[in-house]
């Protein structure tokens, strides 16, 4: 028992290592070609551990093969679109203009309800409100509304919106996050000097504090009902 813990643990901080080194990409929605190498490594990462037979330094060299595999055919790709195109697959046109394309549609094997279905959940519930339809080599369908259904931007209706910063956790379960602190533009002793105006002393008593896109603070105090404060800051 204590063998097939110690080689779970091994091997799965291999394929953590590996899935790593292959890139955030492959967190995200994946191609054909992405989806095959990690079922791979999920299955060859079981092997040794239901097998206690099989060596735990043949697996890893079958894992860490199929990285070299992936990463060098990533790299070719970044430079041959037509072998991009062969291991991950191309987009496909659906609906060009407005016209759906049959023939497309017939060679991919998806009908008009598949269509109609995820149009409604791309927020398009009509076939005669869309401009374009392309169905991505990852399977996931963009949808590109026609000119006079796209919901209206402050730049139509020539409206200057202010600059806004992007939302930021400065202190989490009591632990202060320098960096976010001062990609905000504020310094540590001027945090301390607005949690005063709270009560509060220690980042331990902060369960939470988060600035929003206006430079407003959030709080929520370390305590039983989590209660909410919120203090917002006039500095640019």
């Amino acid at each position: 028992m204590i063998i097939i813990l110690i080689r779970t643990l091994i091997l799965y901080i291999i394929v953590l290592i590996a899935i790593r080194l292959m890139g955030k990409s492959e967190l995200s929605k994946m191609d054909p070609f992405q989806m095959v190498i990690l079922f791979m490594i999920a299955e060859l990462a079981a092997i040794p551990i239901e097998s206690p037979a099989v060596s735990l330094l043949s697996g890893a060299t079958a894992i860490f093969t199929l990285l070299f595999l992936q990463v060098v055919i990533s790299l070719i790709s970044l430079k041959s679109e037509k072998l991009k195109n062969l291991f991950n697959g191309k987009p496909s046109m659906l609906i060009n203009k407005g016209v759906i394309d049959k023939k497309e549609m017939k060679s991919l094997r998806i009908s008009i309800d598949d269509l109609t279905e995820q149009l409604r959940l791309k927020n398009a519930p009509s076939i005669a409100d869309v401009d374009y339809a392309i169905l991505e080599a990852n399977g996931d369908l963009s949808v590109i509304p026609k000119p006079n259904k796209r919901p209206l931007t402050p730049e139509d209706l020539n409206i200057i919106k202010p600059e806004e910063n992007i939302p930021l956790v400065i202190i989490s379960d009591g632990i202060l996050y320098r960096k976010n602190l001062i990609v905000l533009g504020f310094d540590e002793n001027y945090l301390k000097s607005e949690l005063l105006k709270y009560n509060i002393t220690d980042y331990k008593q902060v369960f939470l504090c988060l600035c929003d896109e206006t430079k407003k603070f959030h709080i929520y105090k370390n305590s039983k009902s989590l209660n909410k404060e919120s203090l917002s800051s006039n500095r640019g």
